[in-house]
């Protein structure tokens, strides 16, 4: 059983325990048991890595090691909505460096950093399959094809206007 109590809701909790029973003993499994980890917290709190390390008998740092080389896994907790900005080559041929760089300059962070607010998380990917519609924008799973700098003001405007 989990020791993080604190970690969550009672419901997230629970289903973070779920996954542990449901792969224990299966070091086989340990993206499986990221992943849904991630989905349940929206990130891999710190707190559970020891209790995933002990029910899939994987060692704590090859988990660090999964979760700090494959980007699709974060150790800190995202913004409520994720700007996930392409760079692969096809994007970044497109302009997609000076669309981040716009996102940057509205938002007032940098690549990896979240807004004070908690409102955003800004992220670059090397690419997220998009190609033919570069430069290519993912928030929260939702992309937006062919992005110019000039639409990036829209953008934000569009997800600030759901919180008003």
């Amino acid at each position: 059983m989990c020791n993080c109590v604190r970690l969550g809701t009672d419901e997230q909790v629970k289903k973070f325990e779920d996954v542990l029973a449901e792969y224990k003993g299966s070091p086989d499994n340990v993206m499986v048991v990221l992943q849904k980890t991630q989905g349940i917290f929206g990130y891999i709190p710190e707190l559970t890595i020891r209790s995933i390390s002990e029910s899939i008998r994987v060692p704590e740092s090859k988990i660090y090691g999964i979760i700090t080389f494959y980007s699709q896994f974060t150790l800190t907790p995202k913004a409520k909505y994720n700007i996930d900005i392409c760079l692969g080559t096809a994007c970044y041929v497109k302009g997609s460096q000076l669309v981040l760089d716009k996102f940057s300059e509205l938002l007032g962070i940098k690549a990896g950093e979240t807004t004070e607010d908690g409102l955003f998380t800004l992220d670059v990917l090397r690419c997220i399959g998009a190609c033919a519609v570069a430069p290519a924008v993912s928030i929260n799973g939702k992309v937006y094809p062919q992005v110019k700098v000039d639409n990036v003001k829209n953008i934000v405007a569009e997800y600030r206007a759901k919180e008003a």
